[in-house]
């Protein structure tokens, strides 16, 4: 649509008629937000929770904020197509509406939060210790920058988060799991279970002779589906990325010098430093505590007067680079020994101690020459890939196919002949030339041929692609898949003639046959595992066996089927060990924890759902279609 907008606009005419549809837009926003502060629930807001409106910005922000931490976490984008089958859009939507009812309740109850008690939630919290195991400043502004956080916006969110704390914890406290409860789920989880068992496989089927045309024709013609081929595209697909355009590029050995003397500190071994550190609330304490620290009274002790254990305190050998920069400065500029005046911090003002240096080594040029090279050549590219994406945009606007721009901006286009959607080729080997992460079939899949379609983020670059041609999925005909056909029909004769022996050697032991006679009967052995719990993976036990034989009693006998049928168990159990409950156990500790847990969950989730209900919650479905992308 832009490329169409900003093509439609490229003469004296385009330009006119789209400043007077602009125009006539800018009326329209200007109509229609009058009319919703009137309304007072209007199309810019997703849902209103009693007093609280969550805004369409506001639920984006949310939305993609979300989005974006869980494709971290598989490696890969996710689709607004994919996030709603998932069920993320709605989940979501609830925790937001949730956080609202309770941010609500909170202003009624007059909960508040100091500036200092959020400073010291936030200083507490161990994703943001560094190696010594305190508060690192820089690993703070990391994490919250990688989850999309400014310092103020998660101070902000933290303090809100707090307060919905305060809440939910007194609705849970006091709730104790009944001691029925923990003896009966301790013993399911730790009961023991011994058995026998004899492996059938190919060998004790015996031989199977091979399938008569008919027979096959006609096995062919009831698993059709199976043998059915899928649909195939052929994509064209080209990479503009940091890394890919870096290999193109050559960087000279004065360059690379030049930036390994700025970055000498960083390649060797940084100077350390074992600190000792205390935080203070403003700069008269700190002031205080160093007169005291100077007239003889130890870090230690000080701390222990603050509440901070040992490892509060001593920061153990630090760089300077994961300290407060200020805080670093002052530490690294002092001798071993000597106690710092007071620093002010970003988060408060501290009072260090030098215990002891150990110095830094300088890295080698030759050893990280390589490296820096392709460093520099990165960094170089990332101006080219803007660049290049504007070219490559302009291109693809002025109608050019993917293979056609690439070519013309000297760009090295991929083509894919046929690809399924699991990444497979005809032979069904998986395709080669696609870069590990890109997602581009299943983007391929949800779309069609000529259609010009987004570029793809990947790896701080863009990929552009083209579906050229679709081939469909069809029914394929006896003579392509005989092979395939016949070890399938094969595999089934196994699978039934197994089925049928094992049948028939569980009925001779519950008659009172013994295993070690049946076994040596078909030329099997005999085996067993022994003391294995139900979550348990024993050597040479599968998980369906394994939960056979808690299925069955003592002495009884089972069967379970293992890799398709082709190999099938039949054991007996030998023997089963009720656990003995000890409630000052780490286990039983453990176990009454989750059950606290989930029991607050419930307890919480239903307060919640009654707030929401009592304070009034509505949703505005076509925004929250919007911000999903439900919507085009």
């Amino acid at each position: 649509m832009l490329r169409g907008m900003r093509k439609a606009s490229s003469n004296w005419l385009g330009k006119t008629i789209m400043a007077v549809v602009m125009g006539v837009l800018i009326i329209s926003f200007g109509v229609w937000g009058i009319a919703d502060i009137f309304k007072g629930f209007g199309q810019s807001t997703v849902a209103k929770v009693g007093g609280t409106e969550i805004s369409l910005n506001e639920f984006r922000q949310i939305y993609t904020d979300r989005l974006q931490q869980i494709s971290r976490q598989f490696g890969r984008p996710l689709s607004p197509e994919q996030a709603r089958a998932f069920g993320l859009d709605r989940q979501v939507l609830q925790q937001t509406i949730a956080e609202a009812a309770l941010d609500e309740e909170a202003r009624r109850l007059g909960l508040g939060q100091s500036d200092d008690q959020i400073r010291q939630l936030i200083m507490n919290d161990p994703n943001f210790k560094g190696v010594g195991g305190n508060f690192d400043s820089n690993r703070f502004q990391s994490v919250i920058r990688n989850f999309g956080y400014t310092e103020q916006r998660y101070v902000s969110e933290q303090r809100k988060v707090s307060l919905r704390r305060q809440i939910t914890g007194t609705i849970g406290a006091g709730l104790e799991p009944p001691k029925a409860m923990l003896d009966v789920l301790t013993r399911f989880q730790n009961e023991q279970r011994a058995i026998e068992f004899v492996r059938l496989d190919a060998a004790q089927a015996g031989s199977i002779d091979a399938p008569s045309p008919e027979a096959l024709a006609a096995y062919f013609e009831d698993h059709k589906v199976q043998f059915r081929a899928p649909e195939y595209r052929k994509i064209a697909f080209v990479v503009v990325s940091p890394e890919e355009i870096g290999k193109w590029s050559e960087v000279s050995d004065e360059d690379a010098k030049k930036a390994f003397e700025q970055r000498k500190d960083r390649l060797g071994t940084p100077e350390k430093r074992q600190i000792q550190q205390i935080v203070f609330p403003n700069a008269a304490e700190a002031q205080t505590a160093r007169e005291r620290l100077t007239s003889g009274t130890s870090f230690e002790d000080l701390g222990k007067e603050r509440g901070l254990s040992a490892s509060d305190v001593d920061l153990g050998l630090v760089t300077k680079s994961s300290l407060d920069p200020a805080v670093g400065d002052a530490v690294f500029a002092l001798p071993a020994g000597e106690i710092s005046q007071p620093i002010q911090g970003r988060l408060g003002t501290s009072i260090v101690k030098v215990d002891k240096i150990e110095p830094g080594n300088e890295a080698n040029y030759a050893s990280v020459a390589a490296d820096i090279k392709r460093e520099i050549a990165i960094e170089r590219a990332r101006v080219k890939v803007a660049d290049l994406r504007d070219k490559m945009e302009d291109e693809r606007g002025g109608g050019a196919s993917v293979i056609d721009a690439a070519q013309k901006l000297g760009l090295t286009a991929v083509t894919i002949d046929a690809v399924d959607r699991s990444g497979r080729a005809p032979s069904g080997q998986p395709v080669s030339g696609i870069p590990q992460g890109l997602d581009v079939v299943s983007q391929a899949f949800n779309t069609d041929v000529g259609v010009d379609n987004d570029s793809i983020s990947f790896k701080g670059g863009y990929v552009w692609y083209d579906v050229l041609a679709i081939t469909p999925s069809r029914d394929r005909n006896l003579d392509e898949v005989r092979d395939q056909v016949e070890a399938r029909w094969r595999q089934d004769q196994i699978a039934t003639k197994l089925k049928a022996k094992a049948t028939e050697m569980v009925q001779k032991l519950e008659s009172g046959g013994k295993l070690a006679d049946e076994a040596a009967a078909i030329g099997a052995k005999v085996e067993t595992a022994t003391g294995f719990k139900r979550d348990d993976s024993p050597a040479s036990v599968p998980a369906t066996v394994v939960s056979a034989a808690f299925r069955v009693a003592k002495d009884g006998v089972g069967q379970s089927p293992v890799t398709g049928g082709t190999e099938v168990i039949v054991f007996r159990v030998t023997e089963i060990v009720d656990p003995s409950v000890d409630a000052a156990s780490e286990a039983v500790k453990k176990l009454k924890d989750s059950i606290d847990r989930a029991q607050t969950e419930e307890q919480v989730a239903s307060y919640v759902n009654k707030l929401e209900t009592d304070i009034g919650t509505t949703i505005n479905q076509a925004a929250f279609a919007q911000v999903t992308g439900a919507t085009q």
